[in-house]
């Protein structure tokens, strides 16, 4: 059974940083383009940003480019975002995400998901 754990959310003020950090279990992590989706009330999941099966390929929405990085270690099969200069406008909950393609940057090339951290953002 494929498990993606997220964790690292919370609350913090305009301007500060979270990190947030995804296990998976996937048997072949490697193997997976990784990606972090989030969902605001009211709105659509979108993506925030994708790594490809290596990292040597990764996306970023327009919105969180320069503020958010995303990285995996594929040993230890996690996948990371850094988020800097958060604004309450990045209030969502984040999800974990993983496609059978090697990088995806399209919600629907994903095939596991995990069950989301809420991240809020104070002005």
């Amino acid at each position: 059974q494929v498990q993606l754990v997220e964790s690292g959310g919370g609350l913090v003020q305009a301007g500060g940083s979270l990190r947030l950090s995804c296990a998976a279990s996937l048997i072949l992590f490697s193997t997976y383009g990784m990606g972090w989706f989030r969902q605001a009330p009211g709105k659509e999941r979108e993506i925030v940003a994708a790594i490809s099966w290596n990292g040597g390929s990764t996306y970023y929405t327009e919105d969180v480019k320069g503020r958010f990085t995303i990285s995996r270690d594929n040993a230890k099969k996690t996948v990371d975002l850094r988020m800097n200069s958060l604004k309450p406008e990045d209030t969502a909950v984040y999800y974990c995400a993983a496609t059978r393609d090697l990088y995806g940057a399209s919600r629907s090339t994903y095939n596991y998901w995990g069950q989301g951290t809420q991240v809020t953002v104070s002005s």
